[in-house]
């Protein structure tokens, strides 16, 4: 069900909201001693765009031919729950095992014919059901963000979820947001901002960023990021590359005030890849070279603390250990499109997912 542009009451719930306390990040050291490892998945021609584990053992990743598999042993195994033709699975958040979202593309890709931007399980992935946005337009979702909070709700404290969807790659440029953990959603017409928005990230139920592209139309697109402070009232951006034929395509932020993001470029002539840092919260970037090479254009990005972080890329992964001063090649599949480091219940838990599945794991695990 669609609800009214921010009532006075979820205002009232955002001062009162607290974001549900995170489990210990493992330290630089501690990653060290990890290793990428290729997880068992059925086979797929090109890239996988998302995977989620909703605690420890329990996760979901979807492909572009409509398939959904989910493992209850930590991805040692995977079975297929869900399949249907003509959608294109380019998201999923999960608020815990049971409970989550998952976004369709939409027809921005040929041979893609679902038209239901957004379906949500509460069965563990068996069944799904489109998400009721009251007649609402949103072609296609290729970000969802789930925040896990506490809020006081007549003198008792719960937990919920502030949950946010955004899309799509080729525009238009629309975001659907939820204060109650799914019940309700509202929408947001991002257009005058933006042409495109590729990903979501809030740091808390008021504080969020959209990573984006300045036109729908990739030849005059810029890589745009842009900030809200007030729950998605209003936007400004805080980011905008200056070349044409970018976009920014993922987010990554370790803290309140330490992120990273993605810069994409379809330039043939350009060959220096740049991610961009930001150390106060969101207010300025700065570009950090990656690499030089035509080749690597950018797809998911991830860091586990303010140093340690990796990047994905059409040439393969990217790992720094300075928060991303300097770089140096790992063993990531190609088209890494996200790099996730925790699981929605906190737990430290660093995936990725593009041509492969991996994870990174400690020696000893199978």
């Amino acid at each position: 069900m669609l609800m009214g542009r921010y009532l006075a009451v979820a205002l009232a719930i955002f001062g009162a909201a607290a974001q549900a306390a995170p489990a210990k990040s493992p330290t630089a050291a501690q990653l060290a001693d990890r290793t990428w490892q290729t997880l068992p998945t059925e086979a797929y021609k090109g890239k996988r765009d998302d995977i989620h584990f909703a605690d420890a053992r329990t996760g979901f990743y979807g492909t572009g031919a409509g398939d959904l598999f989910r493992t209850d042993d930590g991805g040692r195994s995977w079975t297929k729950v869900w399949s249907r033709k003509g959608t294109f699975i380019r998201a999923l958040g999960f608020v815990d095992a049971k409970h989550g979202f998952m976004g369709n593309v939409g027809d921005y890709y040929p041979g893609v014919t679902d038209r239901v931007p957004l379906y949500e399980t509460k069965d563990g992935g068996a069944s799904w059901a489109p998400v009721d946005l009251g007649g609402v337009i949103v072609e296609g979702i290729c970000a969802i963000d789930v925040l896990r909070i506490r809020s006081i709700y007549q003198g008792e404290l719960r937990d919920s979820a502030v949950i946010h969807a955004a899309g799509r790659v080729g525009g238009p440029a629309k975001l659907l947001r939820s204060v109650d953990g799914g019940r309700t959603w509202s929408y947001l017409d991002l257009s005058a901002h933006a042409g495109m928005i590729l990903d979501v990230k809030f740091i808390d139920a008021r504080t969020g960023f959209v990573f984006a592209g300045s036109n729908s139309d990739i030849k005059d697109s810029e890589a745009l990021i842009l900030k809200t402070t007030n729950g998605g009232r209003t936007w400004r951006p805080v980011y905008r590359s200056g070349r044409k034929l970018e976009n920014s395509w993922k987010g990554s932020f370790v803290n309140a005030r330490t992120g990273f993001a993605t810069v994409q470029t379809y330039d043939p002539e350009r060959t220096q890849q740049v991610i961009v840092r930001t150390t106060n919260g969101g207010e300025t970037w700065r570009e950090l070279p990656l690499v030089s090479d035509a080749k690597a254009r950018q797809f998911g990005i991830g860091f586990a603390t303010e140093q340690v972080g990796w990047v994905g890329t059409a040439a393969g992964g990217f790992e720094t250990r300075d928060g991303g001063r300097t770089w140096k090649p790992a063993p990531i599949a190609k088209a890494a499109n996200k790099i996730r480091v925790k699981a929605a219940d906190g737990t430290p838990m660093i995936v990725a997912i593009g041509t492969e599945v991996q994870a990174l794991s400690t020696p000893s695990t199978p």
